[in-house]
C-alpha cells in the first residue's frame, strides 16, 4: 500500500510540473559571448586587367582555407509560443555585432605565374532567423533546438604588390555576402524574476557567395583591376548569455 501511494505522489508531482505555465512564453531579448570560429575554403579571386596600351588580360588566385576566430557579441529577440503544456515553439532573430579578423595574411599564386601576398579577410554583419522548438523540463528550464536561415558578409583585403612581377596590383577589397543555415542546441534557466541565463552551440554553413560585389582600382602606372571572389564557408559559436523575458 505504501509503494502505492508513493507512485500516485510521484504521479501527481510530475503532472502538476507538466501542467505548470512555463515561465519561457512570451517575448525576449538577450545578449551573449563566448567563442567563435570561422572556416573559409575554395577560395578563389578572379581578376581583370586593362593597361594604358590596351592590352588586356585576366587570372585567378586560389589560396588554402583560412581561420578567423574571436570573441562574438551576439543581440538576440524572439518570442515563444505555447504548443501543449511540454512544448513551445519560438521565433527568433539574432545579430553577430564583432567583426572576425583574420589574423595571419596569407598568400596565393594566381595562374599567370604571379603571387599576391599579405591578404586577409574579415567575417562580419552575420544575421540569423530561425525556428526554435523548445521543450519544458519545467517552469524555469527549458532545452530548445535552432534551425533556420543566416546570411554573413566576408571581406577580402588585397594590398598593393610592390614587388616584381605584381608591381602593377593596386590595393583591392573585395566584398561578398552570401547564405545559408543555422543549426543549434541550447538550454536556459531563470535566474531572478524574468531574468535567465543559457547556453547554447551553433553551426552555421554557407554556399558560395550568391552575391559577389567586385571593386575596381587603378595602379600608379595606370593599368586598371576588376577583382571578385568567390569561396564556402562554416561557423561555429559557443555562446553563454543572459536574457529578459517581456
Amino acid at each position: 500500500m505504501n509503494t502505492k501511494l508513493l507512485i500516485a505522489f510521484a504521479v501527481a508531482g510530475l503532472a502538476g510540473t507538466a501542467h505548470a505555465q512555463s515561465a519561457f512564453e512570451g517575448f525576449y531579448g538577450q545578449i551573449a559571448t563566448g567563442y567563435e570560429s570561422n572556416s573559409i575554403g575554395d577560395l578563389n579571386q578572379n581578376y581583370t586587367y586593362r593597361q594604358i596600351s590596351g592590352r588586356t588580360g585576366d587570372g585567378t588566385t586560389k589560396a588554402s582555407n583560412q581561420t578567423a576566430s574571436g570573441v562574438p557579441l551576439v543581440f538576440g529577440l524572439g518570442y515563444n509560443f505555447k504548443i501543449n503544456d511540454s512544448w513551445l515553439i519560438g521565433l527568433g532573430v539574432d545579430y553577430s555585432a564583432l567583426s572576425q579578423v583574420d589574423t595571419s595574411p596569407y598568400s596565393s599564386p594566381d595562374s599567370n605565374g604571379n603571387r599576391t601576398n599579405g591578404m586577409k579577410l574579415t567575417v562580419q554583419d552575420r544575421y540569423n532567423i530561425f525556428l526554435s522548438p523548445a521543450f519544458v523540463i519545467d517552469k524555469d528550464k527549458l532545452a530548445y533546438l535552432k534551425v533556420g536561415y543566416s546570411a554573413q558578409t566576408v571581406k577580402f583585403l588585397t594590398p598593393a604588390q610592390n614587388t616584381s612581377p605584381t608591381a602593377y596590383s593596386p590595393a583591392m577589397t573585395t566584398s561578398n555576402n552570401t547564405n545559408g543555415y543555422i543549426l543549434g542546441l541550447g538550454y536556459k534557466q531563470m535566474i531572478s524574476g524574468s531574468f535567465y541565463g543559457f547556453a547554447e552551440v551553433n553551426y552555421m554553413k554557407y554556399t558560395k557567395g550568391d552575391t559577389n560585389i567586385g571593386s575596381s582600382a587603378v595602379a600608379s602606372n595606370g593599368t586598371s583591376f576588376t577583382t571578385s571572389t568567390d569561396y564556402g564557408a562554416s561557423t561555429y559559436t559557443l555562446l553563454v548569455g543572459v536574457g529578459y523575458r517581456f
